[in-house]
């Protein structure tokens, strides 16, 4: 196996323990660098759903996934980790997380599952996969060659570069004849013109309703967090928005931001109403702070058209309902991702055309396998990524050569 991640762990431990010859190929000191940050360090493990809900979360080859999911699924995924020791529970959305809150748990689980099956691990970076006419035959490493029937690369993508997805598995995969689909980022800040983001850098908002578009069509909606910063936004609820977004650069997005969403237009005008008449006396600038953080006032003021100094009882109807209306669309235009090497998960990879979904066994070169990031896979926000991980991971380990 090469890439000691999470499919390529638990690849590597299952393979083992069907009492395979199992090297694992990890420059890394540690095991699972990348799953240990998933999830804030928590490692939101899977999601709670049934096959044909995950084929839903994944927004590109979802048919792809279908034989692996049901071979090894959601539910099998959970009955794994709790054999392995570390309790889970669901939270919001059928997130699945370990009860303990700590991602280092996962990665723990595995390292020592991969331990007790009787794989071996090398700290080596692996360069190349050589072939024969038999196919693989072995790797070239930086510690020197390895004789092997079957390789799998399971090398990730290009997001967290410093954990070591650097794009080795790519380079791999195309000297032996496989065809790459760019890889680009996914579950990933998105960077905007507008002004004002630079303007609330730091500010988080919480409870507030977003709404993603693609050309003037509503492409996601969702309610929750999220953060302005001095690039444009992020937070939870800009990068599930950003899986939606796949049509960069020709294709034209923009955000809209509702900052009342538990209020409709006629309710949060009677609140405002109600503000006002509370400090009728004040000038506009100081009658806001009920209403909106204290960072996003000068904002509010600027985008309604309001004179800042115009006093609350001056205020006209119209005038009015502009500023309701801002707070219930408050948009904000994008222009693209943030880098690949800031996403949380790379879409693009090894074309999933060249590989068989029943085995995930190349098509092209006899004792290749491929598992998790490094295929051109990749899902919605939840939990679905790592089942990618887990799922491809099983298969490939039991449909290696023996």
């Amino acid at each position: 196996m090469i890439g000691g991640g999470a499919a390529g762990t638990l690849c590597a431990a299952l393979a083992a323990a069907r009492g395979l010859d199992t090297v694992l190929l990890e420059p890394n000191d540690r095991l699972g660098r990348k799953l240990r940050l998933t999830g804030k360090g928590r490692c939101n493990v899977t999601n709670d759903c049934t096959a044909r809900e995950f084929i839903e979360n994944l927004p590109g080859n979802g048919r792809f996934m279908q034989s692996a999911i049901h071979r090894f699924g959601p539910a099998e995924t959970m009955a794994l980790f709790e054999r392995l020791g570390v309790p889970l529970k669901v939270e919001r959305g059928r997130r699945v997380f370990p009860a303990s809150d700590r991602a280092d748990d996962v990665a723990d689980a595995l390292a020592d599952f991969l331990r007790e099956s009787g794989a071996r691990v090398e700290h080596t970076r692996a360069l190349s996969i050589v072939t024969d006419g038999d196919g693989v035959c072995a790797v070239e490493t930086g510690g020197g060659r390895i004789g092997c029937r079957s390789a799998v690369i399971c090398t990730g993508g290009l997001s967290y570069p410093g954990t070591g997805s650097t794009g080795d598995g790519y380079r791999m995969a195309e000297a032996l004849g496989h065809t790459l689909v760019r890889p680009r980022p996914s579950l990933v800040p998105l960077e905007s013109p507008d002004a004002f983001c630079r303007e609330l850098q730091g500010l988080s908002l919480r409870n507030v309703g977003l709404t993603a578009f693609e050309d003037g069509r509503e492409v996601f909606r969702e309610q929750g967090e999220m953060l302005f910063t001095h690039f444009g936004v992020s937070g939870p609820l800009v990068l599930s928005a950003s899986a939606h977004m796949r049509g960069f650069p020709g294709k034209k997005y923009s955000l809209s931001l509702d900052l009342k969403p538990a209020l409709d237009r006629e309710r949060l005008d009677a609140r405002v109403l109600r503000d006002f008449g509370k400090y009728k006396n004040r000038e506009f600038r100081n009658a806001l702070g009920e209403l909106a953080p204290r960072a996003l006032i000068p904002v509010l003021i600027e985008r309604s058209g309001i004179d800042g100094g115009t006093r609350v009882n001056s205020v006209t109807r119209p005038q009015r309902a502009a500023l309701v209306e801002l707070m219930k669309n408050f948009t904000v235009d994008i222009t693209g991702p943030r880098p690949v090497a800031e996403a949380i998960v790379t879409a693009g990879g090894v074309s999933t055309r060249e590989v068989d979904p029943r085995t995930m066994g190349s098509k092209l070169v006899r004792g290749l396998y491929f598992a998790g990031e490094v295929l051109d896979l990749d899902a919605y926000t939840g939990g679905f990524n790592l089942q990618i991980a887990w799922s491809t991971a099983y298969v490939a380990a039991n449909s290696l050569r023996s």
